[in-house]
């Protein structure tokens, strides 16, 4: 049985391969821009330590010495 309905611009073909190709970089694009804001609004709160001397070793408390700053 011989294959006659063959396109190269179906979905399956170039066509599907562009639209594959600039979902993937709209996605990359969108998930950059997300992860950009989001460290530049970290960078801009620094944290300082408020007791460097209670610091432990593997100790979850440590969490509850930062301080941000405003």
């Amino acid at each position: 049985m011989e294959n006659t309905n063959r396109s190269v611009f179906s979905i399956h073909g170039v066509t599907g391969m562009l639209i594959a190709t600039v979902l993937l970089l709209s996605i990359l694009t969108v998930l950059t821009i997300f992860s950009i804001k989001a460290q530049q609004e970290v960078a801009n709160k620094p944290y300082t330590i408020t007791n460097t001397q209670a610091i432990k070793t593997r100790d979850r408390d440590n969490s509850k010495l930062k301080v941000i700053e405003k």
